[in-house]
């Protein structure tokens, strides 16, 4: 049975805001790690391991924050990408006095 491809691009709009607010979220924590400091909780032994956790839970939301800001920049362009193949179809299909409903798909 044939498939359509099809792309939502309502969908993928609201996709892109979620990453775009993980990406400020992640931004936002980093800067409140910054800003934190691990002595005086206890034991230097304690204070170590908080410092130890966080630079490591620093480069990791930093990683997240990257890839995840890479994803939506991604995302994005494939999204235009499609509309702009969708126009141009539609605009072929016009030229050639056709509809969507007149295309013949593909099995795969």
């Amino acid at each position: 049975m044939a498939e359509k491809l099809r792309v939502d691009a309502v969908e993928l709009e609201q996709f892109m805001k979620l990453l775009d607010g993980s990406v400020r979220s992640l931004k936002g924590l980093r800067s409140a790690l910054a800003d934190a400091t691990v002595g005086g909780l206890g034991t230097d032994d304690l204070d170590k391991a908080c410092e130890d956790f966080q630079e490591d839970w620093k480069y990791g939301a930093e990683q997240i924050g990257e890839q995840t800001e890479d994803l939506s920049k991604l995302i994005e362009q494939n999204k235009n990408a499609f509309m702009e193949v969708e126009a141009a179809l539609a605009k072929a299909m016009n030229k050639a006095g056709k509809t969507k409903d007149d295309v013949v798909e593909i099995p795969r």
